[in-house]
């Protein structure tokens, strides 16, 4: 089974490489950097500690559209000529009638698609990190950096005339030739600009290295994988523009999800938000056993009435999940005496014992601790209740593809630190979405008539 599934997959990727629309999509996002480069400067933003600032911001945010945008493109036209044009040809026929089964076929077109898209999402990724780099021009008097221009056209040129050297004397083919010898050369370019500054001075290779970003692009990466099993998926029973239109569709529809279909999940409202957090005692700063205490200050009043003895449920996100705390009973006893709230029969808890304007005081109440999996923390949300999950809605948001999971462009440009193992869980993720996808397109490709 893998020989036969690398085989199909190393012809499907050399077939790929071989279309011209892959290197002409690949080379028009490359363009569209440039002109980026030129049209973001509106959002006339100061300055911030993030990794973009100002009018980067708008940068980084169109060139991952366009990112986005054309690989999608590139996910449905491969997989059209790699499945539906061959059906439609009937050379599928070669590989179907001999004693190979369909599902191999399908996951070797989908290895052979997605490393050919690979290649390609890698070389626009270079393109939209130069183009960083380079920065927004906000005015006619900004001087072009020399460097990210040099570096960047002198990759494309030699690739381009790479390609029609070796076609021209070898009868290679040009597509196959330049994308193959961009990849490279574009990872050497994006190297050099690193190394050397604005004005061709070397420099420390992390001075305008962007770790943040290129986590956000390996993340956008993976979400262009998952649009290639959808296309693949697609493909098997459509032709090259439905399987582009539902690729598209597909694309829309998941980034509004959370809209559509998460804001139904999670059903709880919170009240307020945390500002700071401290501790009367500087020994018991975790809230973890009972008599713990902390001083919580909201960075507004709530929306909802506080009163001493609510239930106080914490969460770093807005809609509550996942909570800090499990669910617990409510508790009627008197704040004001340890004998009542901390007895061996009492039920553990969290609850507001004190409230002065929007300063309050939780307790850890109980005879036996809590499970509390962290104290409060700035930022956090403030609940009166746990919050319910709508298994229904839980479902139909699993199966859909949620492009908002890979796409991590607002906590780049607001400065919050995505974790180095964000990306292993969005992979994870994509692995996921890209088996359901897979296993789709063996169950329509089993009863498509080929002959």
């Amino acid at each position: 089974m893998n020989a036969r599934a690398l085989t199909i997959a190393k012809n499907t990727f050399i077939e790929c490489l071989r279309q011209p629309v892959l290197l002409l999509l690949v080379l028009g996002c490359g363009v569209l950097q440039i002109l980026i480069t030129w049209m973001s400067a509106f959002s006339m933003a100061d300055v911030e500690s993030a990794e973009v600032q100002g009018d980067n911001k708008i940068l980084l945010d169109i060139g991952l559209s366009t990112v986005f945008l054309c690989g999608t493109l590139i996910a449905g036209f491969m997989s059209t000529s790699a499945i539906s044009r061959e059906i439609e040809n009937k050379t599928i026929l070669t590989v179907v009638s001999k004693p190979i089964g369909r599902w191999i076929v399908v996951f070797g077109k989908f290895l052979g698609v997605a490393g050919a898209i690979s290649i390609a999402t890698a070389i626009m990724l270079c393109f939209l990190m130069i183009a960083i780099r380079h920065g927004v021009m906000t005015t006619s008097a900004d001087t072009v950096d020399r460097p990210a221009v040099f570096f960047g056209v002198g990759a494309v040129f030699v690739a381009l005339l790479g390609g029609a050297w070796c076609n021209f004397f070898y009868r290679w083919n040009f597509p196959q030739v330049a994308t193959l010898l961009l990849l490279p050369l574009i990872l050497f370019a994006y190297l050099g600009v690193l190394l050397v500054s604005k004005t061709w001075a070397f420099q420390p290779l992390e001075k305008d290295f962007k770790p943040q970003i290129l986590l956000a692009c390996s993340c956008l990466a993976i979400a262009i994988l998952v649009l290639t099993s959808v296309a693949i998926a697609a493909s098997t029973r459509l032709g090259q523009v439905m399987t582009i239109v539902v690729c598209m569709g597909v694309f829309t529809l998941s980034l509004m999800s959370n809209f559509f279909i998460g804001r139904h999940v999670f059903q709880n409202t919170h009240v307020a938000e945390i500002e700071d957090v401290s501790a009367p005692d500087p020994a018991k700063p975790n809230l973890a056993l009972p008599g713990e205490s902390l001083k919580i200050k909201l960075r507004s009043a709530p929306t909802r009435p506080l009163r001493v003895g609510t239930s106080f449920y914490y969460s770093p996100s807005p809609v509550g999940f996942p909570m800090m705390v499990p669910d617990f009973p409510t508790h009627n006893g008197d704040f004001d005496k340890d004998g009542a709230i901390l007895g061996p029969s009492v039920p553990p808890g969290v609850y507001i014992t004190q409230i002065s304007g929007q300063e309050l005081t939780i307790r850890h109440i109980g005879g036996t601790p809590l499970a509390v999996q962290q104290p409060p923390q700035p930022d956090d949300y403030v609940f009166l209740q746990p919050t319910r999950i709508n298994s229904i809605a839980l479902a139909a948001w699993g199966v859909i593809p949620n492009m908002q999971s890979f796409w991590l462009l607002d906590a780049v440009s607001q400065n919050r630190t995505i974790p180095a193992v964000y990306p292993l869980i969005a992979l994870a993720y994509g692995l996921v979405q890209i088996a359901l996808f897979l296993a789709v397109a063996v169950l329509l490709f089993e009863g498509r008539d080929v002959g």
